[in-house]
Parts: C-alpha cells; structure tokens; sequence
C-alpha cells in the first residue's frame, strides 16, 4: 500500500473516544490507525502532530456563500478560505441567492460554481418551493432542501422570494415529495402571522432599533419560534418527513424537540454560533446591527446549553451569513431595514474548541456536533465525518493549548469583520486536511479553487 500520508504523535477522536496512535492516509481515505512505534514504509509524508489533537474536520450544513447574485457579501472562494482556515471541510450551501436555488437549472449553475470555486467538499441545499423540481433535484445528488417560514419585513433580504413558505398544507404536501427522496427538510421556524402582529407593536412605538428588534424577536417567550416549531414537528409526524430545525434557541422549543424525539419523530436540529458565543444583552448593548442574528434570553440559553449535552441538539452548523458594514451600519437608526445575520464559518470551530477548554462541553462532544452527528444525519454516513478507516481523510490538527486573539486584520471574508474581533481564545486550529490534502496549514490557506468536489452518498454527474 502506498501511503500518502501519516499523521504521527496526536490523540485522534473517534467517535467511540480518543486514542493516541497514527492517522494513516492513502487515496484521500483513511487507510488505517497504527500505533505510533509502527513502521510503515514508503510513506509520502509526515506530519507532526505530538501533543496535538486529531479531530474530523466540520461537516457544516448551513452556509450561505451568496453565490450567485450577492457577491458583493461574499463568494463560494472567499467562503471556502475561512472553511479551510476553521477547519470546515464539507459546507452545505443555502439557496437564499439570486436566482434563488429552486429548479434543476439554477442547482447545475450553482454546482458549476462549486466546482470552479470552492476549496473544501461542498453540497448545496435548494428551495422546496417547485414541487416538479424536488426528484429531479435528488437525482443530482442533494442531501437536503430548505424552506424558509419568514418574509422580510422593511427589506428584501436575506430572505428573497421564492425562498419561503408558511402554509400547512404546501408545508406538508413538500414534505411528503421529499419523504419520498430519503433526503432532509431544513426548516427556519417562524410564525409570519404573529410576528407581524409583534413587529407592528415595535414599530408602531417608534422602536426600530437594535434592542427593539432584539426584543420583538424573543417577544413572549419566544413564541414565533415555539409556535412555528410545534407545527412542523406535527406535520413531520403526519407526513414521516425527516425534517431538521434551523436555529435553536427557546426552552419550550427545545423540550417539544425532545418528546418529539421520544415520540419516533425523525427530527433532527442544530445551534448556529450566535447562540452560545454572541446572543447576550450585553453583545446586543455593545455590537447592535453586529450581532444580529438573535438576542437570546438567559433561560433560552441555558436551556439550549443543555440540549447540547444531553443530545437533544444534534449538531452545530454555523449559519455563516455575512453582510457588508454598509448593509450593517443603517440598523444602529432602522433595524428592520439591516440585513440580519453574522459572518461565523472561520472561528466557530475555535470557538467551540475554547468551550471545551472552559469546561462548557467535551470535546468529545464538540467532535460529534461538529463532525459525526451531520454526516450521519445528513446523507454521508460512512463518508465524512469521522476518521476511521475507508472515510475521507477530512481532518484538524489542534493545539488545545494555544492562546491567541481574533483580529479583523486576519478576516478572509469579502465582509471584512468579525463579531468576534477581540476575543481571546485558548485552542488554535494549525491545519485543515480536505480528502488527505493539504489545505490549511500554520496561518496560510494553502488549497486551491476546485479541489472542492461533491459530497453526496453517490456521486453524480453535475449535469443530471
């Protein structure tokens, strides 16, 4: 066996725990772990990881590149280079682009970007909105589709048309098309009704700001959320469509996920990078337009905390969802005119690594939601997300030892900032491995446009 690469004197993470032993890499797979006094001949390459961890890289199923029509924002390139350098080896891409992504023709010409652009394994997720187009789609080798419960109040993005639906009947009837595909319905809850109502009382007092717009959203206990959340679980039941919730973040919301799970539901759910590291009061006081994305109330976040370690939460995905500063700035005076939403893909793998550090989650469990529980969730079972023999050599090296600062100087998005500007961390990623190569290594992103290929159970043609 020719071996490409081995990765020596690290504790790799496999989903049944740790071990101290070498990554062996052949063909872009996961050849084999051997112990580290194990000779292997004709090696290609060596890398030192002693003292390092070994971690699958993230598998992120919600990413909006804004390619095509919004590259102003952001492209699949400048997407791609925060990938590698956080350590997000497969991005899911979300179809609120222009044209959004509802038929087969605009799916290839997004496939085709992809291919062109992207650095890391990608996927991309398109709007359930065409019923004729839901096979069809599958059959080009998606993993999922999107919908969104909302309209855009004051704006027209991000949430454009032909991206939304918010009638139970359309809702169940696409959900009983994809059923019949295998794949996933993602789903952002709201409840447009009531939240017209609640925007209505904000604004009428005059209240477009960054705290009223905070606060419409989390009104009643977070109710838009909550309503919205027990109605696709129900239709989920009725229909027996897998169906996976965007944006956690109430306690009742949490608890329906959970009988709705000892009930048999086939949910799954996921919290963004806003909640845990940037939906305080205080970030909402200090960051306004920056930090929405969503304020989230203490019990909202506790709770979630919690689904996060007791497995109500199944994984992580980081909504990365960046504007320009321009598009930001208008909401210090007219919230409901900003667009909404916070660049994340680059530091939400560090983030998380911190957490562990702090003793908010294992790292153990960091790896599950971050790599293991989306590609078993989301169609790559036995393909991504961990890194055991005949998977994808998709890996990080880390140092859970290594304090540094984010600084925006180091941003790779076309935005140009962070949220996080400032905040010190204490666990460093110090390379990112796509299928075995090399694409991020020691503060340089090192991979290509196009080595990014399509991650899909069966791989197939672009033109399908």
């Amino acid at each position: 066996m020719s071996v490409q690469l081995r990765v020596t004197g690290g504790r790799i993470h496999l989903p049944g725990g740790a071990v101290s032993a070498d990554l062996l890499v052949a063909g872009g797979k996961v050849a084999g772990l051997v112990s580290q006094d194990t000779p292997v001949t004709g090696v290609d390459q060596v890398v030192d990881a002693t003292g390092k961890v070994v971690l699958p890289g993230m598998v992120d199923v919600h990413v909006h590149t804004r390619e095509p029509g919004v590259t102003h924002k952001e492209d699949i390139h400048t997407t791609t280079l925060q990938a590698a350098a956080g350590g997000v080896t497969t991005i899911f891409g979300m179809p609120n682009l222009i044209p959004p992504t509802t038929s087969v023709a605009t799916l290839r010409q997004v496939f085709g970007l992809y291919a062109e652009k992207s650095i890391v394994d990608w996927n991309h997720n398109p709007a359930a909105t065409e019923a004729d187009q839901i096979a069809p789609m599958a059959a080009m080798g998606v993993n999922a589709y999107k919908i969104y419960m909302v309209v855009d109040t004051g704006r027209t993005y991000p949430h454009p048309a032909g991206t939304g639906m918010h009638g139970h009947g359309d809702l169940l009837r696409m959900m009983e098309l994809i059923r019949d595909t295998g794949k996933r319905f993602i789903i952002h809850p709201h409840d447009q009704s009531l939240m017209d109502y609640i925007e209505g009382e904000y604004l009428a007092r005059g209240e477009n700001t960054p705290a009223g717009y905070a606060s419409a959203y989390a009104s009643r206990d977070g109710v838009i959320w909550d309503t919205a959340i027990d109605v696709v679980l129900r239709l989920a039941e009725a229909s027996g469509c897998p169906v996976h919730l965007a944006h956690m973040q109430t306690r009742r919301s949490v608890e329906a996920v959970r009988r709705a799970k000892a009930n048999g539901v086939d949910v799954t759910c996921e919290v963004n990078h806003w909640l845990p590291f940037l939906s305080t009061w205080e970030d909402v006081e200090k960051l306004g337009p920056y930090a929405l994305s969503y304020w989230v109330p203490d019990e909202g976040r506790e709770a979630v905390w919690q689904g996060l370690r007791d497995g109500t939460i199944d994984m992580f995905s980081s909504d990365h969802a960046p504007h320009t500063r321009e598009e930001k700035d208008i909401g210090w005076t007219k919230m409901w005119s900003a667009h909404t939403g916070t660049p994340g893909i680059q530091y939400f793998y560090p983030l998380a690594l911190d957490a562990v550090n702090k003793g908010q989650l294992t790292l153990d469990r960091v790896v599950e939601l971050m790599a293991w529980a989306p590609a078993q969730k989301f169609g790559l079972a036995g393909k991504k997300g961990a890194l055991t023999p005949g998977h994808d050599a998709d890996f990080v090296v880390a140092d859970m030892d290594s304090p540094w600062t984010i600084r925006e100087a180091d941003v790779l998005s076309r935005s140009g900032w962070t949220c996080y500007e400032g905040r010190e961390l204490s666990a460093a990623i110090e390379r990112t491995h796509v299928r075995g190569t090399e694409v991020f290594a020691h503060g340089v992103v090192t991979g290509k446009p196009g080595h990014g290929k399509l991650a899909a159970v069966t791989e197939k043609a672009v033109s399908a």
